[in-house]
């Protein structure tokens, strides 16, 4: 046996297979322990006298490997003979047998087969070129060699953000500011769709533009507030008008456009979300199993041999160190909740517990700060002889003023949380989604709250019977055009945001860095230390920007515009902050893994944003003094006049689809489909885990294997 075991472990490609005498597998393989599980896995496991007869006939027929020659038929999952995982002896083997089949192909054969190979060819070379040309594809490669893949993270969702905005903002500029501007420009016939003589006088008084000498001062409010002038551009809604164009026979309805474009936009940010989403998760359940992320990948193949420059090799050298810093940090972890008693179990969770009634108690008062602030800051800024008119900083300051208490809550309040979620001791994964999941529920409830306080003032409280809201169905006084006063809001905050970001990174993230430099033996700055780069946080600055920009694209149009310029902005920015200012992580976490988790709450926040856009579009009564939507009860009413005015076949349509008997059974179709589904991903779960389990029973006859192979040479 020991001359056979020699001849199998050192013949060469090209010897022949070893026929063992004539016998079957010699009595080591009957030694394995997948062997001797056979009588626990049932009739479905093949004996290792079977598989070996298996593996000793030929498994690939040389016809397959040149179906483009000899069948002629174009098979789209084919892959080249260099893809397929056979010795070189053997594809140089299949090479000539296709270069045989070729001499015997027609004319008409040969054209056929270069065509497809000429595609093949091209469909590379443009892909090739497409990823040299990615979006920061350099610098996100230098950012994840000198700090991991999940600082990475962070900037590969920053770059999906800017796609996702620039994409947004074609869509809203093509169908809704660019034929505005046009028509404008070209002085064509504007068709008025409203009669403002059915309208009461009192609900029509709005009138936004500046009186008389205007200060220097008065501007710059203006600008970073959105009022005076601001209200008279295309940035908001209520510059737009109720009416249509004719143009070379063609009528161009701008209310309706206006409505469907911002619908098709949350729309498609809805399903750029869901299909990146799909996609991440299946990576992160390949990457987080622990038997396919085993040490043997990353050390035997993660390395990529077709780097050439020195740079890149580095990189890709502490990429690989990080990913095993992760792992052994997450084996260690698993291996002390393992060695856990009751006792010390229990108070764990007894501090777990505790420390989330803390985080509820501060989410509940900061909530509260941000209602008085807002109800407050509307009140005051109401009042036509309020106190703070004319006065410049304080006028601006009563504007801001629930900017200011959001952001003093969004920076006092996950200091806290970050500091009190160690002692929780969870993975630092799982520690970074718990700490994401609180400090977003915080920025979304918070953006929450600022709307229903809105909400409260411009419905008087959802009360038609109200004196200052009988007669237009809103708050007519306060609010002469509340569409364009909660696109203000948004754009404040937006604003806001931005410059604390800048604030924080000239006044206080490199003063950091420069006093822990230049004083290294102070105790208190040794002690205090270079800052590292914080995950959660940046993420849920993202997060909140952008549910933001959702929330007001209904009310400010060129919101994705202006979201798309400022996450460019905040990419170079973090960049700087990050190699000037930060430091590697002590503690490392999977890239993968959280990738999932920044897109789960990115949708969370889309969810909520379009809560305030639909109750905008079908119950809220639209201003009668502004917009394109003045007028009409509601907004979604412009969509119902267009549908009639269709062809009688298409209002059949429109209406069938919009009844009952199209919902019944889409809904049951619909709920067959998931239960089949379900029972599909039910099948998958367990052949996954057959498999599973006999990647685990080869990894135990390799040890088998080895020890034997000790054994031998001793």
């Amino acid at each position: 046996m020991d001359d056979n075991w020699t001849d199998r472990l050192g013949r060469r490609d090209d010897e022949r297979e070893p026929t063992w005498n004539g016998r079957g597998p010699p009595s080591l393989f009957l030694q394995l322990p997948s062997n001797q599980t056979l009588r626990l896995r049932g009739n479905k496991a093949v004996d290792w006298g079977a598989a070996w007869e298996e593996a000793s006939e030929p498994t690939i027929d040389p016809q397959e490997l040149i179906p483009e020659f000899v069948s002629g038929e174009e098979e789209e999952d084919s892959k080249p003979l260099k893809e397929l995982l056979l010795p070189l002896a053997e594809k140089r083997k299949f090479r000539a047998l296709q270069e045989q089949a070729a001499k015997r192909l027609t004319g008409w054969d040969l054209w056929r087969v270069g065509k497809r190979r000429t595609l093949h060819r091209l469909k590379n070379q443009a892909g090739n070129a497409f990823s040299y040309v990615e979006m920061w594809r350099s610098s996100l490669h230098h950012i994840g060699g000198h700090f991991g893949t999940g600082i990475q993270s962070y900037f590969n969702f920053l770059r999906f953000l800017v796609l996702m905005n620039f994409v947004a903002s074609l869509l809203v500029v093509g169908f809704v500011v660019a034929p505005n501007a046009a028509f404008e420009s070209l002085h064509l016939n504007w068709t008025s769709q409203h009669n403002s003589s059915l309208v009461n006088a009192s609900c029509l008084h709005y009138n936004p533009a500046p009186q008389g000498l205007v200060s220097y001062f008065s501007y710059i409010m203006n600008l970073l507030s959105g009022q005076g002038f601001m209200e008279l551009t295309y940035l908001f809604y209520g510059y737009y008008q109720n009416s249509a164009v004719a143009f070379v026979g063609f009528s161009y309805n701008v209310p309706l456009a206006y409505l469907l474009t911002v619908f098709f936009y949350l729309l498609f940010c809805l399903a750029w979300i869901v299909r990146r989403s799909v996609y991440c998760l299946k990576r992160s359940l390949v990457s987080e199993d622990a038997s396919f992320g085993s040490y043997s990948d990353k050390v035997f193949a993660g390395w990529d041999f077709g780097l050439m420059q020195e740079k890149m090799v580095k990189l890709r050298h502490k990429s690989i160190r990080y990913e095993l810093k992760m792992d052994l940090e997450e084996a260690a972890l698993r291996k002390r909740q393992a060695e856990q008693t009751t006792s010390q179990r229990v108070c764990l969770y007894a501090l777990r517990g505790l420390v989330n009634i803390i985080v509820l108690g501060l989410l509940g008062a900061s909530f509260y700060c941000i209602y008085r602030a807002t109800d407050y800051s509307q009140w005051l800024l109401g009042q036509a002889d309020s106190p703070v008119k004319g006065q410049f900083f304080l006028e601006l300051l009563v504007a801001y003023l629930p900017s200011v208490v959001i952001t003093l809550a969004n920076l006092i309040v996950p200091i806290i949380s970050e500091s009190i979620v160690r002692l929780e001791k969870y993975p630092l994964s799982f520690e970074i989604k718990i700490t994401l999941l609180r400090n977003v529920f915080l920025r979304i409830a918070s953006l929450v709250v600022v709307l229903v306080s809105l909400w409260g003032q411009i419905t008087c409280n959802g009360d038609p019977e109200n004196a200052d809201c009988q007669n237009c169905g809103y708050n007519n006084k306060l609010y002469p055009c509340w569409e364009t006063a909660v696109g203000q809001e948004m754009y404040k905050l937006m604003i806001f945001d931005l410059l604390i970001m800048l604030l924080v990174v000239m006044f206080v993230e490199f003063p950091r860095k420069m006093l822990v430099t230049f004083l290294p033996s102070c105790p208190l700055l040794k002690l205090w230390g270079q800052q590292e780069f914080m995950v959660p946080s940046n993420v849920l600055d993202l997060v909140y920007g952008q549910t933001l920009c959702w929330t007001g694209a209904l009310f400010c149009p060129l919101l994705p515009v202006l979201n798309t310029i400022k996450y460019i902005a905040v990419f170079y920015l973090k960049k700087l902050t990050l190699f000037s200012n930060c430091r590697p992580a002590d503690r490392t976490f999977r890239a993968s893994s959280s990738n999932f988790f920044f897109l789960l709450v990115l949708l969370l926040g889309l969810i909520i944003s379009c809560v305030p856009a639909l109750y905008s579009m079908f119950v809220i009564h639209p201003s009668e003094a502004c917009g394109p939507f003045r007028g009409e009860p509601a907004m979604w009413n412009t969509v119902s006049s267009a549908i009639s005015e269709l062809p009688k076949m298409a209002r059949n349509f429109f209406g069938f689809v919009g009844s009952l008997a199209f919902a019944v059974p889409l809904f049951l179709l619909l709920s067959v489909l998931m239960f089949y589904l379900k029972a599909l991903a039910d099948s998958y779960s367990s052949l996954v885990k057959g498999l599973k389990g006999q990647l685990r029973l080869e990894g135990q006859d390799k040890l088998f294997l080895v020890k034997q192979i000790s054994e031998m040479s001793h």
